[in-house]
């Protein structure tokens, strides 16, 4: 079995628990996942299955959008309602001050990684030092916001909800704090939707119950998405059935005999590579240099 498979992760699952879920219930052995999600997150979670798990490393698109819930007022020490929760006496936040702070938060910002995260410190996990009472100092690390929206704000009750559209390695319950701060208060975020993920949405999604009543009646191939949805971001190129033998065979095709011959492309650009008949063979990357395009990687069917 291969493809991918979105799972809408409920709450109390860990992106791992979500795996051997799906690892149990479709009995393949061949199984991961893209974009981890806290156990206190829901939402989307692509869940490779087969040869899809080759391409864990080499994806894309790793933007996600995210619907926060937040609440001023408060402070955590996971930045988070789950963390432990003190109040503080920070500034009033109005709709008008909010909207006017966000403004600064979108686009190119840095951001310093929570001290309960994965990241790691000295091959130390943060989250593991962090158990410990131990805070180290963390570097900033440049991300994206790509959008950054106020949905709702209720300044009597000081809680709001954000949609955020992001880069990797964004921390929203961090982007949070940090408006809360720039404001002279401080903020908890209450709840965490991801409604999409490496280019796929909460359209896409099934939740485990729905992954077992679908296997159970023989209808889960219907869910499962192509390898190659991974890759829509990379252009397509047709080759003949002789150049499919041989591309996936592992060897290089000369560009002049291939459309390429007739595109305008840069050396080092990765195709999505299928035969005549549309059937996805795997990655190729431009060599301008030898007149080639070589392996990128292989899938086999």
């Amino acid at each position: 079995m291969n493809g991918v498979v979105v799972i809408n992760k409920e709450q109390e699952f860990t992106s791992f628990d979500v795996v051997a879920v799906v690892r149990k219930t479709l009995s393949t052995k061949k199984v991961g996942h893209c974009g981890t999600l806290d156990p206190n997150a829901t939402g989307v979670l692509p869940v490779l299955l087969g040869n899809a798990t080759k391409a864990q490393d080499i994806i894309p698109n790793h933007d996600k959008s995210y619907k926060a819930k937040f609440k001023f007022g408060l402070t955590s020490d996971t930045l988070d309602i789950w963390g432990k929760v003190t109040e503080c006496n920070g500034d009033f936040v109005t709709k008008e001050k909010l909207i006017k702070a966000m403004e600064k938060f979108v686009g190119e910002i840095m951001q310093v990684p929570p001290m309960y995260s994965a990241v790691q410190k000295d091959g130390v996990r943060l989250y593991d030092l962090a158990r410990q009472g131990i805070e180290v100092e963390r570097e900033a690390r440049p991300i994206t916001i790509y959008s950054l929206t106020l949905d709702s704000f209720d300044e009597k009750t000081q809680e709001g909800i954000l949609s955020v559209s992001c880069s990797k390695g964004t921390y929203i319950r961090s982007l949070i704090d940090d408006i809360a701060k720039s404001m002279g208060t401080n903020a908890v975020m209450t709840e965490l939707v991801r409604t999409s993920a490496c280019g796929f949405t909460l359209e896409d999604a099934i939740t485990l119950d729905e992954l077992k009543a679908l296997t159970e009646n023989g209808k889960i191939e219907d869910r499962i998405l192509s390898t190659e949805s991974l890759f829509v971001n990379y252009r397509e190129l047709r080759v003949s059935e002789k150049q499919a033998v041989r591309f996936y065979n592992g060897n290089a095709l000369d560009i002049s005999r291939t459309a390429l011959r007739d595109m305008s492309f840069e050396n080092g650009e990765i195709f999505r590579v299928k035969d005549i008949e549309g059937a996805f063979l795997g990655l190729g990357i431009t060599d301008t240099d030898k007149g080639v395009l070589k392996i990128y990687k292989h899938f086999e069917k």
